[in-house]
């Protein structure tokens, strides 16, 4: 897909993918829900992972991800959290005191240029000196058994509330309602309350999530009273399908 604001390259196969469109341009790299796996994927400005980096949350599995993504080029990398980020436990071994160990680990790798987001914003300077305003949150709807999830809409809105208004770049692991959120049996598993807050970004170009795997793809919205598109994108990763590479004019 092409438009004078954004170019989108979806299942970018291994490394491979289109020259960068050069200075003016950010180029954003959109993996999501690798669940312990590792995958080649093309270089970029910003590698941008929306949840799920392990299948049930021990350290081993997080380590696993996190030093594969050590490993790859991109100066800056965004990580979220998802709701399989919590391992099984036994009674005395609390899934907080594990996601407090995990939280302290992911936020020991900045030095690499890794920083994780846990309902938290982040400026990131692009090469030609942009500067991009991210937000990114790992909840989700409560499903089954497992980390960030809330239960009701008065636990929706409290934590959607808290994305700054002047948002450009939204990194959440739950699709919002009816976009990119079809599950195989076809119902629609996003969130309503995020669809709703949404309405109220202005600034977001571009939001990127993950969590339903078998709707992974990009979308395209005209969004009134924004003077551009705004770009969704599911990135959810299956062996099959790549990354979904995007890249934004300043």
């Amino acid at each position: 897909m092409h438009e004078k604001n954004y170019s989108i390259h979806t299942d970018v196969e291994g490394t491979a993918a289109p020259p960068h469109p050069g200075p003016g341009w950010t180029r954003f790299v959109c993996i999501s829900d690798t669940h312990s796996r590792t995958y080649p994927v093309p270089s970029g400005d910003v590698l941008l992972h929306a949840g799920d980096l392990s299948s049930w949350g021990t350290l081993p599995q997080l380590a696993t991800t996190v030093e594969w993504l050590k490993s790859l080029d991109h100066p800056v990398k965004l990580i979220v959290a998802g709701n399989h980020d919590v391992r099984r436990y036994h009674d005395s071994d609390p899934p907080r005191k594990v996601i407090q160990r995990a939280r302290a680990y992911v936020h020991s790798q900045a030095s690499f240029g890794m920083y994780y987001l846990e309902h938290m914003a982040i400026h990131v300077t692009s090469p030609s000196g942009k500067v991009w305003k991210l937000y990114g949150s790992p909840a989700a709807p409560v499903y089954v058994e497992g980390a960030f999830q809330y239960a009701s809409r008065t636990e929706a809105k409290a934590i959607y509330s808290r994305i700054p208004d002047d948002t450009d770049i939204l990194i959440t692991h739950t699709p919002p309602y009816k976009t990119l959120d079809k599950t195989k049996k076809g119902s629609h598993a996003g969130c309503q309350t995020l669809s709703s807050r949404l309405e109220h970004l202005k600034h977001c170009r571009l939001h990127v999530f993950g969590h339903i795997h078998e709707a992974a793809g990009a979308h395209v919205d005209k969004i009134e009273g924004m003077a551009v598109p705004r770009v969704s994108i599911n990135a959810a990763m299956e062996r099959s399908k790549g990354a979904v590479v995007i890249d934004l004019r300043d």
